[in-house]
């Protein structure tokens, strides 16, 4: 569900990216279509979105298709966190007069991605002038999304519903927790994961998946958000090792039991590590900026996910001996014949 702003030009036989006029000039040669193709998206995704949640909870789409409505809270709140997060980076495009299409969003097939939808992007046909433009229009998406996030959460939090108890041996789909998620767990309903087990509402479930999407974009690695705002601050040769750090840093993840992160560590090496060289590479952010880019990367280690998912299999009884000490009995010399 990374959302790459891809950043589309035409070098010259130089090599060199066309600047002002000329690449205006290009960009209006351009055909432009009209938004049926991003309406038409939209509303495929809110169907997929609200069929899997249906799903998710036990309907049958075929004998009772009216109980698809089951779905429709959490399609609604998913798709306002979605399209907040992508008109953040729409709007400040739009600001910093980069030219950029209106957001895409890609359905999922129901019953396969549980969430219904593999996120959404946009697409600039020209590249931000500056670094401080770079970091306007990279930061923005992930801060409008949370935005959006953290009321549907802080909402459906409420609604939930929690059975005290250890969930040490419980069985299921158990999803990842994050500090934010955590902190906001322990303020709305006073437990915390590792003491209850917590039925998320639909709209606690699309708020999670905010949450997720903003980690997952953060990601300081090649033309994702957290990549923007990475080679914004810091320029492209840090952009460069911190993009190969966290691949490796994932991998590590992935190898030590969140096999999650293998499947994206694979996709981020297909969608590349590198990001294209923007007009002016010298002017550094303000002060103001820099601030943001504390913050931004502040806000993916608060939402990022060591273990997003896990699956987990009921253990098998434990068959005790009559004659054994129990574990937690405290130990106690033993005389021939008895136990004392």
């Amino acid at each position: 569900m990374p959302d790459p702003i891809s950043l589309r030009t035409r070098p010259t036989a130089a090599g060199d990216i066309l600047p002002g006029d000329a690449a205006a000039q290009r960009r209006a040669a351009q055909p432009r279509r009209g938004p049926g193709l991003h309406v038409a998206l939209f509303f495929a995704t809110f169907a997929t979105a609200t069929l899997s949640n249906a799903m998710m909870q036990g309907v049958d789409v075929f004998s009772d298709p009216a109980a698809v409505a089951a779905g429709v809270p959490y399609a609604l709140a998913l798709m306002a966190i979605l399209l907040a997060h992508e008109m953040g980076h729409y709007v400040l495009a739009r600001v910093h007069d980069v030219d950029a299409t209106l957001p895409y969003f890609i359905p999922a097939p129901p019953g396969i991605f549980f969430i219904g939808t593999l996120g959404a992007f946009i697409r600039m046909r020209s590249l931000p002038r500056d670094r401080r433009a770079l970091f306007d229009v990279g930061a923005g998406g992930p801060w409008a999304g949370i935005v959006a996030a953290l009321p549907m959460l802080v909402l459906g939090l409420a609604l939930s519903e929690v059975i005290p108890g250890d969930t040490a041996h419980a069985a299921g789909l158990f999803l990842g927790d994050s500090l934010l998620f955590q902190g906001l767990t322990w303020l709305v309903l006073g437990v915390s994961s590792s003491e209850a087990t917590i039925i998320l509402h639909p709209i606690a479930l699309a708020g999670w998946v905010g949450l997720l999407v903003t980690a997952l974009n953060l990601l300081p690695v090649g033309q994702l958000d957290g990549g923007h705002v990475v080679y914004a601050a810091f320029g492209a040769r840090w952009h460069r090792w911190i993009s190969l750090g966290t691949l490796v840093f994932l991998i590590v993840l992935g190898l030590g039991g969140a096999a999650t992160w293998l499947v994206w560590a694979a996709l981020l090496t297909f969608l590349g590590l590198r990001h294209p060289r923007i007009v002016d590479v010298e002017t550094p952010l303000d002060r103001r900026r820099q601030l943001g880019a504390v913050a931004t990367l502040l806000l993916f280690v608060l939402t990022f996910m060591p273990e997003p998912l896990a699956f987990k299999t009921p253990l098998p009884p434990i068959e005790r001996d009559p004659d054994a000490i129990p574990v937690h009995a405290p130990a106690v010399p033993r005389r021939a014949g008895a136990w004392t």
